[in-house]
């Protein structure tokens, strides 16, 4: 394989940030660096969570109106859940249970969870959130909370007669990695330069107005091997207790600090080889960025105190998600004293590819998932950014509706959701799915065909950073082949 400069690049980043792969994070970095340049003293942020695997996304809102759940209920066999009763199948059912395998507390039923928008849906279409999300529901209800319906990969609005003739379709559709890079880059697995990275490019030459120091545009404390951002524009890498320390680097190493000082020599030392120049930038960059945040991060414990029964979910040592956006808090917390005017962060969970054991495992993830949101929103509103935070939930496609015996197959259209106080909430947007089996929808086994593309998700959330839209246009390659009016989802 030849050598690049990026795909040295993405192994230089891995090794002075290490982590897991992540490449729509690294997608989205560009759209901090590029946003924070067109902008005053104001501050703005948007934090994806990404459910790594496939979400499955018919026991995460659930069809409430009676023809509606016939139809899910029809196809999900003993995967639906009870509408009066925390358990999923029929009869007695599977009782809903935390990871512990002990009964889950502190949640209601679906009829107790049944949305009501301030605009009702058509044709009298109803919808629950699963139990385990719980706690989504009062930021629903206070309208901080929106539904995105039936999105996913798509080039251009698409219909079932495409999607037999293989019409302008997302490549390799139902592939993990391939559509995970697409919802980040509108390539597959391999591509080099994401939608997010390229709205840095076009705009940090000629920027009046950046984040101080650029570094902290785009933050991952989910992890990252390869830097798949623009041509510039890098992502910086924490850990859910701060900066990837340089200890080494900082003190003695095997007792002598002459060892230390001659490594950090060669780790940042100069080259005549452009690899070599790339590398001691990369580096350089990683260690400068880790000192700056130690020294401007103020205590975990003085930013989310535990004090606060709120925050439980933030602290919780067995929910890494909750660890993660509470370390997004400190990060945010720190925005002035790093001169940050925009910021996208990532933060991810995972254990969604469930072909098996869903009744079992799907609800505990959920509830990682919906209490670490509510909490993290209620963070920013008790600290006076929740209009300048939106949150999104993200993930490679949603499932089948159809039951495999005991989980789900790959899909493709999935159920999102935007949290925050800029958010236009207690709404859906999109277009609800018809669910009967063989509808103009459903491509097999209750594969639904997106009406909603990543492309209108990301410009509505690229605009509302204040990208404009002939750069959002520039960028994304497939959000000009859809309707003027809907490239803008306005839910924020």
């Amino acid at each position: 394989m030849k050598t690049t400069r990026r795909r040295f690049l993405s192994t230089s980043s891995a090794i002075s940030m290490a982590g897991a792969v992540s490449p729509f994070a690294a997608n989205l970095a560009g759209i901090g660096e590029a946003a924070a340049q067109s902008a005053g003293d104001d501050y703005k942020a948007i934090v994806c969570v990404f459910l790594n695997g496939g979400n499955d996304n018919h026991n995460t809102l659930v069809p409430f109106d009676a023809a509606s759940y016939a139809r899910y209920q029809a196809q999900r066999g003993d995967l639906a859940y009870q509408k009066n009763a925390l358990a999923i199948g029929s009869g007695s059912g599977t009782p809903i249970v935390a990871k512990s395998g002990a009964a889950m507390t502190g949640i209601k039923t679906l009829a107790e969870l049944v949305l009501n928008p301030t605009v009702a849906l058509p044709g009298g279409r109803q919808f629950a959130l699963a139990p385990a999300l719980t706690a989504l529901l009062p930021k629903f209800d206070a309208g901080r909370l929106a539904v995105l319906q039936n999105v996913g990969t798509l080039k251009r609005p698409t219909v079932k007669a495409d999607y037999t003739a293989r019409n302008q379709l997302p490549p390799r559709l139902f592939s993990h990695n391939d559509q995970t890079s697409y919802w980040q880059s509108s390539g597959v697995e391999g591509s080099s330069v994401g939608w997010g990275g390229q709205f840095g490019d076009k705009l940090n030459a000629d920027a009046q107005q950046r984040n101080d120091i650029p570094t902290f545009s785009c933050v991952s404390v989910a992890g990252n091997a390869l830097l798949l951002t623009g041509k510039e524009t890098f992502q910086y890498q924490v850990t859910t207790t701060g900066p990837v320390p340089f200890d080494p680097l900082r003190n003695a190493l095997y007792g002598s600090g002459t060892v230390a000082d001659a490594l950090g020599r060669i780790v940042t030392g100069t080259g005549s080889g452009l690899f070599e120049q790339e590398h001691t930038s990369v580096m350089s960059r990683a260690i400068d960025a880790s000192d700056v945040l130690n020294d401007k991060l103020r205590p975990a414990a003085d930013v989310v105190p535990a004090s606060n029964p709120k925050y439980a979910a933030l602290l919780d040592a067995n929910n890494q998600l909750g660890r993660q956006l509470a370390m997004v808090a400190r990060l945010i917390d720190a925005r002035k004293s790093i001169g940050a005017r925009r910021q996208v962060f990532y933060v991810s969970i995972g254990e969604f590819d469930l072909h098996s054991d869903l009744a079992e495992k799907h609800s505990y993830l959920l509830r990682w998932v919906a209490d670490s949101m509510a909490a993290f929103y209620d963070w920013t509103e008790a600290n006076g950014v929740s209009t300048q935070v939106t949150t999104f939930t993200a993930s490679e496609f949603g499932r089948t509706l159809a039951s495999n015996g005991g989980g789900s197959d790959h899909g493709w259209g999935s159920t999102h959701f935007v949290l925050g106080g800029a958010v236009r909430g207690k709404a859906f947007y999109g277009t609800a799915p018809d669910l009967q089996a063989g509808s103009l929808d459903d491509v097999g086994s209750g594969r639904l065909i997106p009406s909603t593309s990543v492309d209108q998700v990301a410009g509505t959330l690229a605009r509302w950073m204040g990208v404009t839209d002939t750069q959002a246009l520039q960028v994304l390659p497939n959000l000009g082949n859809f309707p003027l009016a809907s490239r803008n989802l306005g839910f924020v």
